[in-house]
């Protein structure tokens, strides 16, 4: 039943979605989706833990309703040949901390 559920928030732009801007490299990561915004409030340590892992510095994070096209959209001014982070988008951590 929550399947159904998160597929018609998700049609409609409705479900919950993690966002984090990071700044090097510059990038918007989207992450998701969720029923409840307190789902996604529960996950989102464990994917800003894997981004700063993996050596990007977090600018922004931000919990709210929308319908992502892209997952991983990077600067188009990014420097060639630097290393890209993958999307993360269907991990889930059971940590929490803002």
């Amino acid at each position: 039943m929550e399947d159904f559920i998160l597929s018609i928030l998700e049609f409609f732009g409705k479900a919950w979605w993690v966002e984090i801007k990071t700044e090097s490299p510059r990038c918007t990561y989207y992450f998701g989706p969720f029923v409840r915004k307190q789902e996604a409030k529960q996950h989102q340590s464990g994917y800003v833990e894997d981004l700063e892992g993996e050596g990007a510095v977090i600018s922004s994070l931000e919990i709210k309703r929308c319908k992502p096209v892209i997952l991983t959209d990077y600067d188009e001014n990014e420097t060639e040949g630097e290393e890209k982070f993958p999307s993360l988008s269907h991990y889930k951590s059971k940590s929490f901390h803002e």
